[in-house]
């Protein structure tokens, strides 16, 4: 077989298998699955913002985290006793923290994941929440941290 031959046969294998691959490519973004099954959020940050966007949120769901970890165990008890008062505290923090500008609008899959998972994680109720139900707002963002913390890198 001629050197002409070979590299004609070469080219047409590297071609079929980027065809190959491109046909088979998903269309959109897709979490990469972790090994241990926690939720993930790489691949859904987009856009040129990306990594900073991640880094944000990361903070801003580990601040959220610990408002509400620390509201219930003052003395006194808890200033925030509902699941309204913990959405209301969520949208305050990312007014005040990202001054007008929407993370959900320039990161529409991850908006939509977090919303997914809090309301698996938490529920959606607005009343009154037990202890037990603060643990799972605290770990639930906590979680929401680690993954977007995880995605900024």
């Amino acid at each position: 077989m001629s050197d002409r031959v070979r590299y004609t046969l070469a080219a047409a294998l590297v071609l079929g298998c980027l065809v190959a691959w491109l046909v088979d490519s998903p269309s959109g973004p897709t979490p990469a699955p972790q090994p241990d099954g926690g939720l993930s959020f790489r691949g859904l940050f987009i856009s040129p913002t990306a990594a900073a966007d991640a880094a944000s949120l990361a903070a801003l769901c580990d601040e959220i985290a610990g408002t509400i970890e620390y509201d219930g165990s003052r003395e006194g008890g808890p200033r925030l006793k509902s699941g309204v008062a913990f959405d209301d505290l969520r949208i305050a923090a990312r007014e005040s923290r990202m001054r007008g500008e929407s993370l959900g609008a320039r990161q529409p899959h991850v908006r939509d994941a977090i919303h997914k998972y809090l309301d698996k994680a938490v529920g959606s109720s607005g009343g009154p929440v037990t202890p037990e139900q603060r643990s799972a707002w605290v770990a639930a963002y906590r979680e929401l941290g680690r993954a977007c913390a995880d995605a900024a890198r």
